[in-house]
């Protein structure tokens, strides 16, 4: 199989990119979705350089999965848990009691949800540039 893995590294910037460029209009949901699509592709960069097939979109879920010498910090894993919850509530007004997504992002959980994308990204990217 050949490796895509620079593939979906450099599309899991540029979705950080549009995260950050969300926050700046003031789209914290889009912010914290996009978040999310950059974090999920960091990390299926990773496996697709490990070689090894992932399916899902559970962020938290694919870094536990990771054999041991590429697993990252329980830390991390928790911030990705955090980033999972983002999947669907950024997108649909059913996931809500009324209203829409738009009226229950603020600017600092879409900040730190960008934040810690940002780590997974890096995370990823280092580990694929160290092998």
């Amino acid at each position: 199989m050949v490796s895509r893995a620079s593939d979906w590294i450099r599309q899991a910037v540029r979705d950080l990119e549009h995260a950050k460029r969300s926050i700046e209009i003031r789209h914290f949901e889009w912010a914290c979705f996009a978040a999310h699509q950059a974090a999920e592709k960091a990390v299926k960069a990773l496996y697709q350089h490990l070689g090894m097939e992932v399916w899902g979109c559970s962020i938290s879920k694919m870094l536990e999965k990771f054999p041991e010498e590429y697993r990252p910090s329980r830390q991390l894993i928790d911030k990705a848990r955090e980033i999972d919850k983002h999947y669907i509530a950024s997108r649909y007004p059913n996931f809500y009691p009324e209203g829409s997504p738009s009226e229950y992002y603020t600017l600092e959980e879409a900040e730190r949800i960008v934040k810690y994308a940002e780590e997974i990204v890096r995370y990823c990217r280092d580990k694929i540039v160290q092998a």
